[in-house]
């Protein structure tokens, strides 16, 4: 059953009111006035039954999903923050300030898996919307970056490692008793690893390499033919992954690096720091003068840059409500030329019967192509792009464009306190002298 927000009409006596306690000039107010809480509250509603025990407050949640991508907070922390900041429960919709937590952490889950990618997409299309006619622009920089999952380096001793603890876990969830369960044995063989690059080491890290392996196809084995026909049903997925996992070799293609993350790929970038990555691909659509990302898609296996045009820009076009004219591209999107009728440009040559108008031109036009690289920086560092937490291809969809969208709304909030000090130093300015100033909108 959908939940119910405190009516803000209605007023309280004893406690003072939040909007009384809260600077009305803080940007988060500013944000919180300009959001369309009843328009997502009327597509959100679709998911909620009309009987049943109520749920939470929708603007509480979605604003809770903005809070925690904006400042760079886990599930955890922004519930414990949401508590200690009146600016986050006027945000939330909060008339009275409130001293208990307004959800547990675990609520974020579930609604997250409730509104599903297209309900994030809606925040993203509301982040932009609230931009007016600057997201409008005719054309747009696109770029490619990795969004990294929860994992450590993957090798294949831990891997294994990892099969013979799944598979010890799932006899004792089920009642198996098994012959052995290795556990000092596997603790002896990973302390053989350590430096397993010394001269001196590696045949001995080698042959404790292969007994791991021969350990984990012997309990993958005694499962398959000691579990019951409706449990090894239940695991049927679980054990094909270890058996990929044991039967993969070094240049065999669509490997499984992580069991809780099985869809994760192998990225390399070409950087000098950082080789490989371990992740999904993204792809990121922003507005060429205005900054404003007007699209973040995510993509389940690595393919070429040039192959997520089409489905980057029909995204963009979606959330913007027109179609792009040009995508600016650097030379990793080398082939088509036109995508679904954008033009695509890369750097290069400019013809010999060029003039200097179009050299200076297009010059002008790929040094601000470069601009997108920075902002993608900004979504790492800031918007909880660098890594991912989240679940699954999905949870890279999701994840990735509530960063985009917190991204667009903390460039808003940041032109709000810029319109606003430019307004006090016109009024200072004015006091100071007879002439008449402009503010500048």
């Amino acid at each position: 059953m959908k939940g119910r927000s405190p009516d803000p009409s209605q007023l309280n006596l004893l406690p003072q009111r939040l909007q009384d306690l809260v600077n009305p000039r803080h940007s988060l107010y500013k944000l919180s006035r300009r959001i369309p809480w009843d328009e997502l509250e009327k597509y959100f509603s679709k998911h909620y039954h009309h009987s049943g025990r109520p749920a939470k407050p929708i603007r509480l949640m979605v604003s809770l999903l903005i809070l925690k991508q904006l400042y760079n907070l886990s599930d955890e922390s922004i519930v414990e923050r949401w508590v200690e900041n009146p600016y986050y429960q006027f945000f939330s919709g909060e008339t009275v300030f409130q001293w208990e937590f307004p959800c547990h952490p675990t609520d974020l889950v579930y609604f997250r898996k409730r509104i599903g990618k297209k309900g994030v997409e809606k925040i993203l299309k509301v982040s932009i919307e609230l931009h007016g006619k600057k997201a409008h622009e005719a054309e747009v920089l696109v770029d490619t970056t990795v969004q990294e999952k929860n994992i450590t380096f993957p090798t294949d001793t831990k891997l294994y490692k990892r099969v013979i603890e799944h598979c010890v876990g799932i006899a004792g969830k089920e009642g198996i008793l098994l012959r052995q369960s290795y556990k000092r044995t596997t603790k002896k063989l990973m302390l053989a690893q350590r430096f397993r690059h010394h001269p001196k080491n590696r045949k001995k890290a080698l042959s404790a390499q292969r007994k791991l392996k021969t350990i984990a196809g012997r309990l993958v084995r005694e499962l398959e033919r000691k579990l019951p026909a409706a449990s090894l049903l239940t695991y049927a997925q679980d054990i094909e992954i270890y058996k990929r996992i044991l039967s993969q070799e070094k240049k065999s293609k669509n490997k499984i690096y992580s069991i809780h993350e099985p869809q994760v790929y192998c990225i390399s970038k070409g950087k000098d720091h950082k080789k490989y990555e371990f992740g999904s691909k993204s792809s990121i659509v922003m507005t060429k003068n205005s900054g404003i990302i007007v699209g973040a898609v995510s993509f389940s296996k690595n393919i070429y840059d040039g192959h997520t045009l089409p489905e980057a820009l029909k995204q963009s076009g979606e959330l913007v409500g027109r179609r792009a004219k040009m995508a600016i591209c650097d030379r990793g999107y080398r082939g088509k030329r036109i995508v679904d009728g954008t033009r695509i440009e890369m750097p290069k040559k400019p013809l010999k019967l060029a003039s200097a108008y179009e050299k200076r031109k297009a010059r002008k036009r790929f040094r601000r192509r470069a601009g997108i690289e920075p902002v993608i920086g900004h979504l790492k560092s800031d918007f909880r792009l660098l890594r991912n937490y989240l679940k699954r291809s999905v949870g890279d969809s999701i994840n990735l464009m509530l960063a985009a969208a917190a991204y667009n709304f903390k460039k808003l909030m940041r032109q709000l306190l810029d319109y606003l000090f430019s307004f006090f130093q016109a009024i200072g300015a004015q006091a100071n002298s007879s002439i008449p100033i402009k503010i500048a909108s």
